[in-house]
């Protein structure tokens, strides 16, 4: 890997959590990015080639997920993913190679030994929960787990994901009282992509944005632009400090955009128009981010190039040891669904 760029002569603005962000953590962000972006079009690639049964794309997501991850310490605190969340969990430890164990559904797969749906990720040393294919309902648990961290009197943080539609489910509101109430070290970040599968977000709730229900629930909220890494940053910087100090949760919205169909399932040229996506490629957060990192002279052509070709290389070789990898033996289908198993005999 090319050594980053020359720093510019350019003083960094202070006052931003960001501004103390140094250029290995700033290059170590972005190539997260275009690794997650690199295996996330692959997966649609071998879905579109008939290898792959289904993909369910975070594309555009990028940006809030490695600036939350950059804020926590992977393996001791908590966080509950949900299935948009490939850069999330591969800024926290997880490997490319995971992700197609479980795309594929092959026994190699960490998250559920290839039973699970694909990106339902789980890492139990990584303290990465699993989550169900029904939405929102990993915040309860999640809430549940910060309240855990508080009775057992540490500093762990737990960070819950979900998508805005997810918020119209009661799970939701149930999980979000309970930080309240008990003032828990609990972060719920809601990427708003402005989609609940086909439904726009204004058919979705009468409030302008998610955040603004905080005050209902007696906690901080707060609306980020989720297409800007280090906006991302700053404020799950000060999301992080509030519960570690015991000052309780936190309702982040990261504000971004869903630019691929809402799964490798949809058709989404059914309800959007191809020009309001055109629209939202331009503000891609990777080529945000690169704007910024050339700017300060930290990325240069010749690394962003070795970079991109670094991360090929990874989901190649990731591509092919999940390929050649055994699929799960039938005796292992109800493994962890059932104790003790029941009798099938009729």
């Amino acid at each position: 890997m090319a050594t980053p760029a020359k720093k510019s002569n350019k003083t960094k603005p202070s006052g931003r959590p960001s501004d103390h962000l140094t250029d290995e953590q700033l290059l170590k962000m972005y190539r997260t990015m275009v690794l997650s972006r690199k295996l996330d079009e692959r997966s649609w690639v071998m879905n579109r080639q008939g290898r792959a049964p289904f993909h369910i794309s975070g594309i555009g997501h990028e940006a809030i997920q490695v600036a939350a991850a950059e804020t926590l310490r992977p393996g001791y605190d908590w966080v509950y993913p949900y299935y948009r969340d490939l850069a999330f969990i591969l800024a926290l430890g997880m490997k490319p190679v995971d992700h197609l164990m479980g795309l594929l559904g092959k026994a190699g797969d960490p998250s559920s030994g290839g039973i699970q749906m694909p990106s339902h990720f789980s890492n139990a040393k990584l303290r990465i929960g699993s989550i169900s294919s029904p939405v929102a309902t990993q915040v309860p648990i999640a809430a549940g787990t910060a309240l855990a961290c508080k009775l057992k009197g540490t500093d762990e943080v737990t960070v819950v994901c979900l998508g805005e539609g997810s918020t119209s489910q009661g799970d939701f509101h149930e999980g979000l009282n309970w930080a309240g109430v008990h003032k828990l070290p609990f972060i719920c970040i809601v990427q708003n992509n402005q989609y609940a599968i086909s439904v726009p977000v204004e058919k979705e709730m009468a409030v302008k944005n998610v955040a603004d229900r905080a005050k209902a629930y007696g906690i901080e909220g707060v609306v980020v632009d989720g297409n800007d890494v280090l906006a991302c940053y700053d404020v799950m910087v000060e999301a992080v400090e509030r519960a570690r100090s015991g000052e309780g949760a936190t309702l982040v919205e990261a504000k971004t955009y869903r630019v691929t169909p809402h799964s490798s399932d949809d058709d989404d040229r059914t309800y959007r128009s191809r020009e309001e996506v055109e629209y939202w490629k331009k503000r891609d957060p990777i080529l945000l981010f690169e704007k910024v990192l050339f700017e300060r002279g930290i990325l240069t052509e010749e690394l962003k190039q070795e970079i991109e070709d670094w991360a090929i290389a990874e989901v190649d070789k990731a591509e092919e040891e999940a390929v050649n990898a055994p699929y799960p033996d039938v005796s292992e289908m109800t493994k962890h669904l059932y104790g003790p198993m029941p009798n099938w005999e009729v």
